[in-house]
């Protein structure tokens, strides 16, 4: 037997974040026969290397590899703020993803910002440039997650799927474990901070949802992806500075592997993600970067991973 646990919503605070309680439950050996075997490739176990990597990112809107600022994004058919555009490159994904190859990093992020054909179409080439060496999210659901596996991603990203209108499936949770595994799952928990807690927020960015991060979710969701992704909406895309207080948190409280994304300006904020996450947090770093328009020199991020790669060793 195997457990697992139930969600039960709590009213102690404004934001009614959710607690767990454990209690069994039987998983036939049917159900787990279907779990796939661990990736060919992508980090395991960073979480207790102390050492923290970079990992890049691929941004897909419209077909094309773009640097947006999430919060801004909405549905169409919504209306809503215009949508920030911070850069707009002329190279293909595909060619993003030969050059992260080439450099030898993995675990890198290829997100579809929209469901259109030419966004799914330029991410499986992505996925094909560099087959194993990069995870996909965007849109993922049970019905489509094992295609992308199968396309050549390592892991899929998955959040609105699992935290759906503002609380979590965890049925849809489990049946994704069942359908790729939870070696190849990875749990999106970017967030916002509402009522001095960081909620996990939903349907790009917009919608906040009744989880919470601290210690007893990360424990708990861990049980069933193998890395978390986590994006501090509130300054992702701005350039304002990174949010040390998040990063300290999933630093101390996270079991898995995780990764930073947001507000990385200049080289310093990568030591400040290493300091405050006591090395166990890795990070992303999206529009300040000079491949994506920014002054951050991609090949000085590269360096300074291979750096924490060698002391890790």
């Amino acid at each position: 037997m195997m457990r697992a646990t139930s969600l039960h919503a709590t009213s102690s605070s404004n934001l009614g974040c959710l607690t767990v309680r454990p209690h069994s439950v039987n998983l036939t050996a049917r159900r787990l026969s279907t779990i796939m075997p661990l990736p060919i490739s992508g980090p395991s176990q960073l979480s207790v290397r102390c050492a923290v990597r970079f990992r890049p990112c691929i941004d897909i809107h419209k077909g094309k590899v773009k640097q947006i600022v999430g919060s801004t994004l909405r549905d169409i058919e919504k209306g809503g703020s215009t949508l920030i555009t911070n850069f707009e490159s002329d190279k293909s994904a595909a060619e993003f993803a030969k050059l992260y190859k080439e450099d030898g990093l993995t675990g890198g992020h290829v997100v579809m910002l929209g469901a259109d054909p030419l966004t799914k179409s330029a991410a499986i080439e992505a996925l094909h440039a560099y087959p194993g060496g990069l995870q996909v999210g965007g849109g993922i659901n049970s019905d489509n997650a094992l295609s992308y596996i199968e396309e050549g991603a390592s892991h899929i990203i998955v959040t609105s799927y699992v935290f759906n209108n503002g609380q979590m499936d965890l049925e849809r949770l489990k049946d994704l474990v069942h359908l790729v595994g939870k070696q190849r799952l990875v749990l999106d928990l970017s967030c916002r901070k509402k009522a001095g807690k960081y909620a996990v927020v939903t349907d790009r960015w917009q919608k906040f949802s009744d989880v919470c991060i601290d210690q007893e979710i990360l424990d708990f969701l861990a049980s069933y992806c193998d890395e978390f992704l986590v994006h501090g909406v509130d300054v992702e895309g701005k350039k304002l500075g990174i949010d040390e207080e998040l990063v300290g948190l999933l630093g101390k409280y996270s079991p898995i592997p995780v990764t930073y994304a947001g507000g990385v300006t200049v080289m310093a904020d990568l030591e400040r993600i290493k300091v405050a996450g006591d090395g166990r947090v890795d990070v992303t770093v999206g529009s300040a970067l000079e491949i994506f328009g920014g002054n951050l020199a991609y090949r000085d991020v590269v360096t300074w991973h291979a750096q924490q790669v060698a002391l890790s060793v």
